[in-house]
């Protein structure tokens, strides 16, 4: 057997711990494994595995020629897949977790859906932070900069947040011209589903400022329910550009003390590292990329 045979016959002897198995799976005999094997630590020089009559086992050499032996075989793998992934169309189910802001997300999704027919989407809305390997994800949409290790990024834009409320609340509380004066008003705010803590709002302060005491006749744990009420004339909230710049645009809601505000929020794309990309998770990522946050797009 050539080199990279002998690489798929020692990584099957190495989960199998049989040469009896592994030639079973390979379909080949036990002594074609066995040369196969005793080929391979001749021209490496080393014994990749401890044999005795009960058992055999991977000697330390063994071990760390398993891992890098491993990588090299899912390499040629998905290779071949994505050579294959190109002559037919992407299809299959795609299972993702999205944030709860349906406003944002479900016109792209909407978009996705009729450029790719074939692929079934299983769409998980949750702001929860899902483990995106144990729950079994393709791919997940989360905002805040990445640390998992396991996982492969991309990014998909920034957004800021911003106070607003209708022109009507503020003719009938006043405009706050300063942080302080929010303390006056009725504050609508987001509460971290996971934690159940408020979620701060950006303001710029000084040194020696107190941070207002505010007034919330609501805390929610969706920003969706919040930019509700905000229209209904009800306060003041704290929400994403996204979600508000047409009804600001349109001089349903005003943005207020914005000098005042100091926030830079990221969307992102997440997909195990480990997993072949497949078709229908490359065009997915694609879109999501060109569509969520498009160059030139006002916000």
């Amino acid at each position: 057997m050539d080199s990279l045979g002998s690489l798929a016959v020692f990584v099957q002897v190495a989960q199998t711990r049989s040469f009896t198995a592994a030639a079973r799976v390979l379909g080949v005999s036990s002594s074609a494994v066995g040369k196969s094997i005793a080929r391979m630590e001749e021209r490496l020089g080393v014994r990749s595995f401890h044999r005795s009559t009960r058992s055999i086992t991977l000697t330390g050499e063994g071990a760390l020629f398993l891992e890098r032996s491993r990588r090299i075989l899912l390499e040629i793998e998905a290779a071949e897949r994505e050579l294959t992934d190109a002559r037919v169309a992407p299809r299959g189910k795609l299972r993702i977790s999205v944030p709860q802001v349906r406003g944002l997300l479900m016109p792209v999704l909407s978009d996705f859906m009729r450029a790719y027919p074939d692929i079934e989407l299983d769409v998980d809305f949750s702001d929860r932070m899902v483990d995106v390997i144990e729950e079994g994800f393709d791919a997940v949409i989360r905002t805040g900069k990445p640390e998992d290790s396991r996982l492969m990024a991309r990014h998909l834009g920034h957004y800021q947040l911003v106070l607003v409320a209708t022109p009507g609340y503020f003719q009938q509380h006043g405009t706050p011209l300063l942080p302080q004066h929010l303390s006056g008003h009725a504050c609508l705010r987001h509460k971290f589903c996971a934690t159940g803590q408020l979620e701060p709002w950006p303001l710029r302060r000084a040194l020696d400022e107190v941070e207002p005491t505010l007034r919330t006749p609501l805390v929610s744990t969706t920003i969706e329910s919040l930019n509700h009420v905000v229209h209904e004339g009800l306060g003041i909230a704290c929400l994403p550009d996204y979600m508000v710049h047409q009804a600001v645009r349109e001089g349903r809601l005003q943005r207020v003390l914005d000098d005042y505000l100091e926030h830079r929020g990221s969307f992102w794309m997440l997909w195990p590292s480990s997993r072949h990309a497949s078709a229908k998770l490359r065009v997915f990522i694609d879109h999501m990329c060109a569509q969520l946050f498009p160059a030139g797009a006002v916000v």
